[in-house]
């Protein structure tokens, strides 16, 4: 019992590692404030602070970035608006060159330096080699790309 005393920081270590598990199987983004909480607890009992204060501090700090922290992370991660500038959401708006005619049912584009599949809106003319279009949308892994005026 007297090693636990003077080891009390890998107990809170120890807290801290079966935390961080929970938050990787959980990712509602709590245990990973409480692991914030925990890894303060064991700073403070590596530094020699009594029992109570390394609980009074591990408790206001998870507190404080439950409190703080949580909703912006959580925000930021929930937002579709944030998420809409990585993978295909990124592409919306921007230029490629035309490799293979483009038409309403096929077609092949250089796109940020892929070669993708592509079509044009209905009703709308074919896009030939070498032009510049402009992606309106990406339909599953077909961009969808109109003439650059």
């Amino acid at each position: 019992m007297e090693w636990l005393g003077d080891n009390l920081w890998l107990v809170w270590l120890g807290l801290a590692l079966v935390l961080i598990a929970i938050e990787a199987a959980t990712v509602d983004f709590v245990f990973v404030m409480l692991f914030g909480g925990a890894l303060v607890g064991a700073a403070a009992a590596a530094l020699g602070a009594p029992v109570v204060v390394q609980i009074v501090l591990a408790v206001a700090v998870a507190l404080l970035l439950i409190g703080v922290v949580r909703p912006i992370v959580k925000r930021q991660f929930t937002n579709p608006a944030a998420s809409a500038d990585i993978g295909s959401g990124a592409l919306s708006g921007q230029t490629a060159r035309v490799l293979e005619t483009v038409t309403e049912t096929d077609g092949r584009v250089r796109l940020a330096g892929e070669t993708w599949s592509a079509r044009v809106p209905d009703g709308e003319a074919a896009c030939e080699p070498g032009a510049e279009v402009s992606v309106v949308s990406i339909d599953g892994a077909t961009a969808i790309v109109t003439r650059r005026d």
